[in-house]
């Protein structure tokens, strides 16, 4: 039953927040008499009555080198929200994601009375887990997307609470891999292997070319076989084109976009390590994960991650479920040696997908509900 007014500050940095907040100021909605929302966001949350501060898109800067060049204008645009909240209180501030910059807000706000929440952990059960601290101080409550992020809030006496995955409430428990063969205009026979090499620049150029080599070995030993591969934006479906020019015999579809449609189409997927392979999960397609990155990045890595897996089926269900091959590992010969028996569909691509089955139930929640849930329970609490 709806009751009272609500005044909410949320900040969004990125098209991905835009989509988190959106559906939680929508299910906020349904449980206030009146919803005012106050920030920085896109506009998905505009339509749910935002009152956008600055532009999302000045927020949304990535790698090393962008977010120096542009950190005065973000100073100034944190000042500007910081000083807005603190002179006008919200029943509640929410930062989505982007830690580097809400946390510092949050951590303000908080010591200025105003009651702090965050969206997404930080991936501090990862590495850097010394920022717990930082977080601590920052906020009233954490909002995980994953159960295994609440233990180490628990242990630092941080409020938190599980509230799903997003993904897992939307996806359905099987895809339609006819149906998605259709839609992207693929054989309806055969076997179809999708290859995913990521979405930045640098990940296409470090993985494309050997998944290109892996989908070679594997078409020697099975003629029949074809491969589709996504391109997530018009820069790296050039960088794609421009690469199968050299391998014009290989029976490859390029799609522009879709990874979703091509994941569902496949009958196994070959990927970069990252958000993707939640997806893939949750699909319900096996897998075969990888990774490479610059030489100096991967040996940072191997001394700040404190987690024995990279890919996220594998942190979720606590053992080695989907083959990882990183760095030196990823070399064609393993990714096809790794592939073949899931694309064979027997033993190996049944173990994944029943694993698959438990964690999309784990992890669906009806997210945006026990996510407003959580929060009104902070603002009147």
């Amino acid at each position: 039953m709806p009751s009272g007014t609500l005044r909410i500050g949320v900040l969004a940095g990125e098209a991905s927040g835009d989509i988190l907040g959106s559906r939680v100021l929508a299910a906020l909605r349904e449980q206030c008499d009146e919803l005012i929302v106050e920030g920085i966001g896109g506009p998905l949350m505009e339509a749910q009555g935002l009152q956008s501060m600055f532009p999302m898109d000045r927020l949304s800067v990535m790698g090393f080198v962008e977010p120096l060049k542009r950190l005065p204008e973000l100073l100034r645009i944190r000042r500007t929200v910081f000083e807005h909240f603190r002179d006008n209180p919200p029943d509640l501030f929410l930062g989505i994601d982007a830690p580097d910059f809400n946390l510092t807000l949050e951590r303000k706000l908080k010591a200025h009375g105003v009651k702090t929440a965050h969206l997404v952990s930080p991936s501090v059960w990862a590495w850097r887990q010394r920022r717990i601290h930082k977080i601590k101080r920052s906020v009233d409550l954490m909002l995980c997307l994953f159960p295994f992020e609440t233990r180490i809030y628990e242990e630092h006496d941080v409020p938190v609470r599980f509230v799903g995955h997003p993904l897992a409430d939307e996806l359905p428990d099987r895809a339609d891999a006819a149906a998605a063969r259709n839609d992207l205009n693929l054989p309806a026979q055969g076997k179809i292997l999708a290859l995913l090499p990521g979405s930045r620049g640098g990940e296409v150029r470090m993985l494309a070319p050997v998944f290109l080599q892996a989908a070679r070995l594997l078409w020697q030993l099975n003629p029949q076989l074809s491969f589709v591969l996504p391109a997530a934006n018009q820069a790296r479906e050039a960088e794609l084109r421009k690469l199968l020019t050299q391998q014009t015999d290989l029976p490859v579809t390029l799609i522009s976009g879709r990874s979703r449609e091509v994941m569902a189409a496949a009958d196994a997927i070959l990927l970069a390590s990252g958000t993707a392979t939640l997806e893939a999960a949750l699909v319900k397609r096996p897998m075969v994960v990888a990774y490479r990155m610059a030489a100096l990045s991967w040996w940072l890595v191997l001394r700040l991650a404190i987690t024995p897996f990279a890919a996220l089926p594998n942190v979720l269900s606590g053992r080695a479920l989907v083959p990882e091959l990183l760095q030196d590992g990823a070399t064609a010969e393993a990714m096809a040696a790794s592939a073949e028996p899931l694309l064979e569909g027997g033993e190996a691509a049944q173990k994944q997908i029943s694993a698959f089955d438990d964690i999309h139930a784990t992890l669906r929640r009806d997210y945006a509900h026990r996510a407003a849930e959580a929060l009104l329970e902070l603002a009147r609490g």
